[in-house]
């Protein structure tokens, strides 16, 4: 299968983590695709950065979604998953939803853990709007800033294991989730330092991808996830302008 990466934000290093940890954790005969964003924020903090960038993956889904069976839209906060899960006929994993969904397979209640404070109300209304309130512990994030958005990971590790460490031992916590596509690979190496099982995103959105695709669903055509009706627009970029007009690639 042909799996598309999509990095939101205009970050190569980032999505060139994205990409290591998806292949890292591919079945054989999986093939993964990475995109950057052609335009926006080097990484996603915010809701106005989110929109932004949710808007760029739709664009991105539009002229890329032909030559896939499946897509992941890497970033935690899962910009835009429900508008591509409307418009488009593959299945769309988001980050935050394949991680936290993962972790609830692991225990009653995760907690997430991420490298930097602007994160986190995003992320509480990330875990809002998938239903998952009563099975997140907390949101920890680190203060202070950081070097390169790149190797936030590296340079952060020890900083986000210790917090892991009070998100388990505080918190209550039965899985620690490490968001943020920056932290792809992260998990790995630091699972033997962290009481319980630690979800790397990237992987788990891989696998859970893997398994839609496997499982054949169809697209919607009733319900709110139904196309919507062809319309016309101004102004948009002309891939995504023409599938919501139900036109044929030009």
């Amino acid at each position: 299968m042909r799996l598309l990466m999509l990095n939101p934000n205009t970050s190569q290093p980032v999505t060139d983590l994205i990409a290591a940890a998806a292949r890292a954790a591919a079945a054989p005969g999986t093939e993964i695709l990475p995109l950057t964003a052609p335009r926006g924020v080097p990484y996603i903090a915010t809701r106005a950065e989110a929109v932004i960038g949710g808007a760029v993956a739709l664009e991105m889904l539009a002229s890329a979604h032909a030559t896939a069976d499946a897509a992941v839209i890497a970033a935690f906060g899962d910009p835009a998953l429900g508008g591509a899960r409307e418009l488009f006929p593959i299945p769309v994993v988001g980050l935050a939803e394949a991680g936290m969904l993962t972790a609830c397979m692991l225990g009653a209640r995760f907690a997430i853990v991420t490298f930097a404070q602007a994160l986190e109300p995003w992320y509480r209304e990330c875990v809002e709007w998938h239903g998952l309130e009563r099975r997140c512990a907390g949101v920890r994030a680190l203060g202070g800033a950081f070097r390169d958005i790149g190797a936030v990971g590296e340079e952060k590790e020890a900083l986000l294991v210790e917090l892991a460490g009070r998100a388990v031992e505080q918190d209550r916590a039965d899985v620690v989730v490490l968001a943020g596509a920056p932290l792809a690979g992260l998990a790995s190496r630091v699972a033997e330092r962290i009481p319980v099982p630690v979800v790397d995103c990237v992987a788990a959105a891989v696998k859970q991808a893997e398994a839609l695709v496997a499982l054949r669903p169809r697209k919607a055509a009733r319900g709110t996830y139904r196309r919507p009706d062809a319309k016309d627009s101004t102004g948009l970029d002309p891939a995504l302008a023409d599938w919501i007009a139900h036109r044929p690639p030009r």
